[in-house]
């Protein structure tokens, strides 16, 4: 059987879907913002979104100050994308273009936001590098939100299959290095007005990896 080429599934689907084409698509990803408002966090703080591509997280964060973010993505026309959109405001941004799990850094990250990749992580070995890469990339009393299909939303994503998670279930996984803070489901519409239920999560880094 041959092996799944993510790089090149999601380099592809950025190459034919439009902005408002994916069903990920939020103009104002209000949820996102408000776990990132409610932390207080000051404006120079190190914030990163896992799996960020083309999404607008990334514009309401400049435009509310945050001076340190940094978007990753295994696709780079994902990026390139965002790099467009956002015009001279690209350069105050960091912009990794990596598959979360060959992802290595010497910075240590004080706000951790994931809502497009970890659930795509269906192998126990994948699950277990992004637990170590957390424990590692993020600093001391850090917090890490992910956000997930809930054991009630789709079973596929963008063609391919993902992993649910109930709310126990992500705390369950997070729990060794990580305190939950917060847990609920929420649904996002779609741009084809279907409804997908969310599992997201707060956590923050009770446990010194090292």
């Amino acid at each position: 059987m041959e092996q799944f080429d993510r790089k090149k599934h999601w380099e592809n689907m950025y190459n034919t879907k439009n902005l408002n084409e994916v069903s990920w698509y939020q103009p104002t990803p209000e949820t996102s913002l408000e776990f990132i408002t409610n932390a207080n966090l000051p404006r120079d703080a190190k914030i990163i979104d896992i799996g960020g591509g083309d999404s607008f997280l990334v514009d309401h964060l400049l435009e509310l100050g945050y001076s340190n973010v940094s978007v990753l993505d295994i696709s780079e026309k994902a990026i390139e994308r965002a790099k467009q959109r956002l015009g001279e405001k690209a350069a105050k941004v960091t912009w990794i273009v990596s598959d979360i799990c060959e992802f290595q850094t010497g910075e240590k990250y004080d706000f951790w936001h994931d809502r497009a990749a970890f659930h795509f992580l269906t192998k126990d070995s994948d699950i277990q590098n992004y637990l170590e890469k957390v424990g590692r990339f993020i600093s001391e009393k850090g917090l890490l939100v992910i956000g997930t299909f809930s054991e009630t939303g789709p079973l596929k994503c963008s063609g391919i299959e993902i992993k649910q998670y109930s709310m126990d279930d992500l705390k369950n996984v997070f729990s060794e290095d990580f305190e939950c803070l917060n847990c609920f489901k929420t649904d996002h519409r779609t741009p084809f007005e279907t409804i997908q239920n969310f599992t997201f999560c707060l956590f923050q880094k009770s446990n010194d990896f090292f």
